[in-house]
């Protein structure tokens, strides 16, 4: 069964990310290698980053936070004194840093290893502090090193890694910052659209092969079965939609209980 959404499905934003982003990861490395040259090999890394504040996606993308709240009854705080303090409330336990594996695809130079193209899809920590200006940093240093970058952000929540006072106010987006150009191309996408086919360049002077976004979504939909795990009749993760937004919905068939 294929989602009933025309590109991203909302719906795949909440506690089943984690599995689209190394579903997705992947099948994009499957696109992209029988279209590349023998000159390139298409890598499909991982890297871990410290997720420090996991209380920002506590009921999406993180199991709870457990608590444990206080009994009924009050207790003795210390038996030479024998005074009755107030019962508190709740215990909390201390939140911990979470380890998060993120995967990458890369675009090698097959002869040296030298990496060409890296393209990103964001992941929550992406785009949040404390995690957020890391990975500005290492967006700077990919450019610096003449890589070229893909970003693809699937994710309606937190903040945009590109920062720029033009960005386009969409659902989702996609950008591409090539080696040695200060310009940055961008594809704006909200829930009503399909997602695009994009260029992905290579060195110099090969010209630019090319990923079909939407239909890597879509075969990823298709062979993990993700319809098994959604409700389309709740609303979808947040942040919430317009009125208009859950309308539109409601004429692809979701939100009728």
């Amino acid at each position: 069964m294929k989602s009933p959404f025309p590109g991203m499905d909302p719906y795949l934003e909440g506690h089943l990310f984690p599995d689209v982003h190394n579903s997705l990861a992947y099948l994009i490395s499957v696109q992209l290698t029988p279209r590349l040259a023998d000159a390139y090999v298409v890598h499909l890394n991982n890297y871990t980053v410290e997720d420090t504040a996991p209380e920002e996606d506590i009921g999406i993308m993180y199991p709870d936070v457990e608590v444990f709240r206080k009994a009924n009854q009050v207790r003795e705080s210390a038996a030479s004194y024998g005074v009755r303090t107030t019962p508190e409330t709740i215990v909390l336990p201390d939140i911990k840093p979470i380890e998060i594996k993120i995967p990458v695809v890369e675009i090698r130079d097959r002869k040296n290893n030298k990496l060409i193209t890296a393209i990103e899809i964001l992941s929550p920590v992406n785009k949040r502090k404390p995690g957020l200006q890391p990975y500005r940093e290492k967006r700077e240093r990919l450019h610096y090193a003449g890589v070229h970058l893909i970003e693809i952000d699937l994710l309606r929540r937190g903040e945009r890694p590109l920062a720029h006072p033009y960005l386009p106010k969409c659902h989702y987006m996609v950008d591409l910052l090539r080696a040695g150009v200060g310009k940055t191309q961008i594809w704006a996408v909200n829930i009503q659209d399909t997602l695009p086919v994009i260029p992905v360049p290579l060195k110099q002077p090969d010209d630019d092969t090319f990923l079909d976004l939407g239909a890597a979504l879509k075969e990823m939909y298709l062979q993990r079965a993700f319809e098994k795990s959604i409700n389309y009749n709740e609303l979808p993760p947040p942040p919430a939609f317009t009125p208009e937004e859950l309308d539109w919905m409601k004429s692809l068939g979701c939100l009728a209980g």
